[in-house]
């Protein structure tokens, strides 16, 4: 058998503009803030969680600055767009959800709406993906979103890094704790249920 022949080894990787590089960082940021959260969840030291909470931050940076680089540049591309959109899901999404249940959100409700969390924001970015040149009104640039921006969690992963900083996780976290039909929810989730009906609502937000 005979193995293909590579006449451009890492053919993909050069290809890449500077922005890439930064989308990237924010998606290896996202990764990071997973990790920390695993290892609270190991260790039980809430630092871990601070450290989660700064990764997600660090994204969002690379998440602008990505965007301001590649305008500057004028190096906007369809593999940009999907790769940014592929590395918020990961930093805005998955991390956000994934620190909130590192907090106490782990009931079997507060995991159906982590995960509707999630799907809401992987859902609103294929929208914009497919409608980002309409938006755009045949400019260069979008106009407005419709439906808050996935980056928005930002303020989810805030709320949870100041519940860090007063001690309340995990059995201490805000608002208690209800059973319904025998399975635990966290009240405190639900601000997760409405960033996501959020993002995939109509409602128009200008771009600045």
């Amino acid at each position: 058998m005979t193995l293909p022949k590579l006449n451009k080894p890492f053919s993909m990787i050069r290809e890449f503009h500077l922005a890439d590089w930064f989308t990237l960082g924010n998606a290896v940021c996202g990764m990071g803030a997973l990790f920390s959260v695993m290892t609270y969840l190991q260790v039980g030291e809430v630092m871990h969680i601070y450290f989660a909470c700064g990764m997600v931050l660090a994204a969002v940076v690379f998440d602008v600055l990505d965007g301001r680089i590649a305008r500057w540049r004028q190096q906007t591309s369809a593999m940009g767009r999907e790769l940014d959109s592929l590395a918020d899901v990961i930093s805005f999404g998955v991390a956000p959800a994934a620190i909130a249940y590192g907090c106490g959100m782990q009931g079997l409700y507060d995991r159906i709406v982590l995960v509707y969390f999630v799907a809401c924001g992987v859902s609103r970015l294929a929208r914009y993906n497919i409608t980002a040149e309409a938006l755009s009104e045949g400019g260069s640039k979008v106009k407005y979103f419709e439906g808050t921006p996935i980056p928005t969690s930002l303020l989810l992963v805030l709320l949870m890094f100041v519940a860090a900083t007063q001690g309340a996780l995990r059995e201490s976290l805000w608002f208690g704790e209800f059973k319904l039909a025998g399975f635990s929810l966290h009240p405190l989730v639900l601000v997760f249920a409405v960033s996501g009906s959020l993002m995939v609502s109509r409602i128009r937000f200008p771009k600045f």
